[in-house]
């Protein structure tokens, strides 16, 4: 059985499977809602049903509440058409956005290694190329795990296009179910499956602005994504990478940042450790990111776009530091993935950035 999904403001339609929920109905059709989480918990995806009937599905109660539910409102990530549906959502227009459909991929793994002692690099390849905006992640089917774990694409999009490989960095979280096995059971030849390309954050390259990525840990994927696609593009704009590590072991990729800063001039490379005894040797900048980066920049970030990519409290220092240096919310973009283990409790809102 199907039924047809209408969107209001667009006036679009999308076809939907018995079963199906309307957030994937709607990105398998290239039209985008907002989402996050995936799992109903953080209720980014919260539309409001104007016409038709639906199940809720596993939709968590402290995400969508009694009363919204009284009036009409589904979260889209659980929810799914019984009849034809109208539905209305906030859907901001982005010129940057090329709304790719979502799509379902076989891969076989060719090479994994250890980038640092905590995250392991995999190099996956598909069947076909994996068409997606420098930025976004895929969702990873994982044995034995229930639903599917997010990770960042890392390679940049033309070199998957051309045959290359789609590259994942994976830092393994303790007690993780889904890291675990990808760490220590994963082989080379073995085949896994996932769906790409999610998510909203890429460059807003048609801002023609100087761009500031800021990485902390497994983070620096999708910022490696999106700087080696600006530079392949032959972008001119002065474009900053500050990388942050807790010691020299887990700064990773280093010497490939190292080289493009000496081969474009419009590229820097900030490394920065916090946990390095004070009689170590080190060259480069001591303490946290955002200590770093007001550092590099003296403490005013105005004419920028800046993408943080890392840890909750990195990315809150940052943007912290951010808006005291005069660069506010409409500039800048982050990355934050909820886990299914946030489905036990509320998920914490940013206090200083009402769109994490």
């Amino acid at each position: 059985m199907s039924f047809r999904i209408t969107i209001e403001p667009l006036g679009q339609g999308v076809p939907s499977r018995d079963g199906q929920t309307v957030l994937d109905a709607c990105l398998r059709a290239g039209v985008w809602l907002p989402h996050a989480c995936g799992h109903g918990v953080c209720g980014t995806c919260k539309v409001q049903v104007l016409q038709g009937e639906c199940d809720h599905g596993d939709a968590s109660n402290f995400a969508l509440m009694d009363f919204e539910r009284d009036e009409g409102k589904i979260l889209a990530c659980c929810a799914s058409a019984q009849t034809d549906l109208v539905i209305e959502a906030e859907i901001d227009e982005d010129p940057d956005a090329q709304f790719l459909p979502l799509e379902d991929f076989d891969a076989e793994l060719v090479e994994a290694r250890m980038l640092t002692p905590t995250i392991r690099g995999l190099w996956l390849r598909t069947d076909r190329a994996v068409p997606f905006q420098a930025g976004q992640y895929l969702m990873l089917q994982v044995p034995g795990v229930d639903g599917e774990r997010a990770f960042s694409i890392a390679n940049a999009p033309s070199a998957e296009a051309h045959g290359g490989l789609v590259e994942l960095h994976i830092r393994r979280v303790a007690e993780g179910r889904a890291t675990g096995w990808l760490h220590d059971r994963l082989a080379v030849g073995d085949r896994v499956r996932f769906t790409a390309p999610n998510g909203r954050f890429y460059v807003r390259k048609s801002a023609s602005l100087p761009m500031i990525f800021v990485a902390g840990g497994s983070g620096l994927s999708s910022p490696k994504s999106m700087i080696l696609d600006l530079l392949a593009e032959g972008c001119g704009l002065p474009i900053t990478l500050v990388q942050g590590a807790r010691n020299a072991d887990e700064l990773y990729f280093r010497e490939l940042f190292e080289q493009l800063a000496a081969q474009h001039p419009n590229f820097s490379y900030v490394p920065v450790l916090s946990d390095l005894p004070t009689d170590a040797p080190w060259d480069g900048a001591r303490g946290y990111a955002h200590e770093a980066l007001k550092a590099h920049f003296a403490g005013d970030f105005r004419g920028h776009k800046a993408y943080l990519c890392g840890p909750p409290p990195m990315i809150e220092a940052c943007i912290s530091t951010l808006m005291q240096g005069r660069l506010f919310e409409r500039d800048i973009y982050a990355e934050k993935f909820f886990t299914a283990a946030d489905a036990a409790g509320s998920a914490p809102r940013s206090p200083l950035f009402k769109a994490l």
